[in-house]
């Protein structure tokens, strides 16, 4: 009898796309979603030279040499990441590539694509330590190989009410985890960024944040199946611009809860700081799940502009994932005492 595929309900289709005619005027929806001028002085007034923006060629062109540029693309092993009968669309990868968050490289969503042309992405390690069986130093080139790639179409939310839809590539948070094997007392994850000021000029020239940029999940949350680590996008490799060569993906949380370019993972029986809720702990819990009734204090959460549609649509619980998330929370999205934060 033949096997027969019925792909659950969190899968979009990439023959959904939206085409390039839809593509957003980013400037005009910076001014449309409010602070567009505090966001255009504070990214003139650390803007790199005309020398550094010179070796950009093009937004799609930051993608670094990579020695298993072989496994990509990777098969769609899994297909049920995408709940629901909206973001039907998977957002052009020239929107994913040009406008994001990236404090390390400035403050101007649509200009950090030019600002990465000295970052190293490659080669690259991951430190693992803590409360693990197997701690060490893993090549993530070896990590490539050692788990099957599968490409997963995530929705991405961000705090400040934008939100777009990525067909990523990597493998489970929880396989790695299970290769180090965190011993009975292990209650949380905590990931650690690059800390490279001469190779990304927002570091260099903002002294004020905590640097570098941290994270952190509880053991549980790791463990869920949705929790994916990236390293490739739309078919390859990941561009600098969006963390490669390594990021974590969190799809029913916030953006600025997956870090970018991790070279550390701590396994520890304490709730990690985290780097908003460091900066400023009144506006930024830990959780950080999305949720639409409960307002960031400088922004409502309760809808989203889909970069690149001009479409506004309502924000929902857990990003849409309640189904494979809501468990870990008892049902409520914000734990109690928790506070949404911005990145």
């Amino acid at each position: 009898m033949a096997n027969i595929h019925i792909p659950p309900g969190w899968r979009l289709r990439e023959s959904e796309a939206t085409p390039e005619s839809v593509y957003l005027d980013r400037r005009q929806f910076v001014a449309r979603m409010g602070g567009g001028a505090v966001i255009a002085a504070a990214s003139l007034a650390c803007r790199p030279g005309r020398a550094a923006e010179a070796q950009q060629r093009g937004p799609l062109d930051n993608i670094p040499d990579t020695p298993t540029a072989d496994l990509y693309p990777a098969a769609v092993n899994d297909p049920r990441f995408t709940p629901g009968d909206r973001h039907k669309e998977v957002s052009p990868e020239e929107i994913v590539a040009t406008y994001n968050n990236f404090y390390e490289f400035g403050t101007d969503k649509d200009g950090v694509w030019r600002n990465v042309g000295p970052f190293e992405a490659r080669p690259w390690e991951l430190e693992v330590t803590g409360l693990v069986e197997n701690p060490g130093v893993y090549d993530l080139v070896e990590l490539e190989r050692a788990f099957p790639l599968e490409e997963r179409i995530y929705r991405h939310r961000c705090v400040e009410r934008w939100s777009v839809v990525v067909p990523w590539i990597g493998f489970p948070l929880a396989k790695l985890l299970e290769r180090v094997r965190p011993l009975n007392s292990a209650r949380y994850v905590a990931f650690v960024t690059f800390n490279r000021p001469e190779q990304a000029y927002g570091m260099k020239s903002m002294t004020w944040w905590p640097w570098p940029y941290h994270e952190g999940l509880r053991m549980d949350e790791a463990m869920n199946e949705l929790a994916f680590v990236v390293t490739g996008m739309y078919g390859h490799p990941l561009q600098k611009q969006n963390g490669a060569p390594v990021r974590i993906h969190l799809p029913w949380k916030y953006g600025y809860k997956s870090p970018k370019s991790i070279v550390g993972i701590e396994i520890t029986d304490r709730q990690p700081a985290t780097f908003w809720n460091t900066s400023t702990p009144a506006e930024y819990g830990f959780y950080s799940n999305v949720d639409p009734d409960l307002p960031h204090p400088r922004w409502s959460q309760a809808q989203e502009e889909i970069v690149g549609t001009g479409q506004r649509v309502p924000t929902l619980p857990f990003n849409g994932y309640g189904e494979w998330v809501g468990e870990l929370y008892g049902g409520r999205v914000t734990p109690v005492g928790d506070v949404p934060h911005a990145r």
